[in-house]
């Protein structure tokens, strides 16, 4: 049963949407495990040769992270959901079938670095993008690691202490984003791409993919150990709690348990 997502076909492209708007589509443990049960479905359907990702609403593909569930954690969670994370990432990367990113809106933190190991983006100029994980005390891990095999060591070092969110255009201007469309449009174009790249030879396209997986698997893996490390680390210092109650209090309401 979903209750996060929804999920349709439009003909041999299948589409899944991220459907918490009311939390602007960030995702906690149950979401993400509906998206991974979602995504092996469709690389297993023999009827199906591209996925597309969107998210529910107009203001966010995915503001990352749902704070509420992080604010709680410690070092024995931590190591957990890297676990997690290192399950999501890992069937993102060994899917044989293309899945484009049809972002609707805001990007952020694991949501930018879920759109970034997809294969194709599609945005439009509200379509903000970035690492802020920073700001809720959170250190980056995987976040860098995936950004500087697309930017280069200089701008994903300012990107990750900055915290910032680029704008579509400059997104754009990078290669992060490959097709700046109207709003109305980004949905239609994610799905034009989609049936593209499905009616291309399913054995090259699978291929294609699994050499891509490869070639970074080494990385990934460090990656993901360095992450379980430096996260039991930080939340063993309180300091992600402590931001994470700052940035809540701010918006007006306290998640102290």
């Amino acid at each position: 049963m979903e209750k996060y997502i929804r999920t349709s076909r439009d003909g041999n492209v299948a589409i899944i949407t991220l459907n918490r708007p009311e939390k602007l589509n960030a995702w906690h443990t149950a979401m993400r495990n509906e998206i991974i049960a979602a995504l092996a479905a469709f690389n297993t359907d023999t009827a199906i040769g591209a996925i597309v990702m969107t998210g529910a609403g107009d203001r966010a593909f995915c503001a990352g992270q749902d704070l509420e569930e992080a604010h709680g954690f410690d070092q024995a969670r931590a190591d957990e959901w890297m676990t997690e994370w290192e399950n999501y990432y890992r069937t993102i990367r060994t899917l044989q079938k293309p899945l484009i990113i049809a972002l609707n809106g805001t990007a952020a933190g694991s949501a930018f670095q879920v759109a970034l190991l997809a294969d194709i983006r599609v945005g439009h100029a509200g379509s903000r993008m970035g690492q802020p994980e920073i700001n809720s005390g959170i250190p980056s891990v995987t976040g860098p690691w995936i950004m500087k095999q697309m930017l280069g060591i200089s701008r994903t070092i300012e990107l990750t202490l900055t915290g910032r969110m680029m704008e579509a255009a400059e997104a754009h201007a990078l290669g992060l984003i490959h097709h700046l469309v109207e709003p109305a449009e980004v949905l239609p174009k994610a799905l034009e791409i989609a049936r593209e790249l499905a009616a291309k030879p399913s054995v090259a396209m699978r291929l294609n993919k699994q050499r891509f997986c490869e070639v970074s698997e080494e990385g990934f893996v460090k990656t993901i150990a360095a992450g379980r490390r430096i996260q039991m680390e930080a939340y063993a210092t309180g300091e992600p709690a402590r931001m994470m109650e700052e940035f809540f209090k701010k918006r007006g309401h306290s998640i102290t348990k």
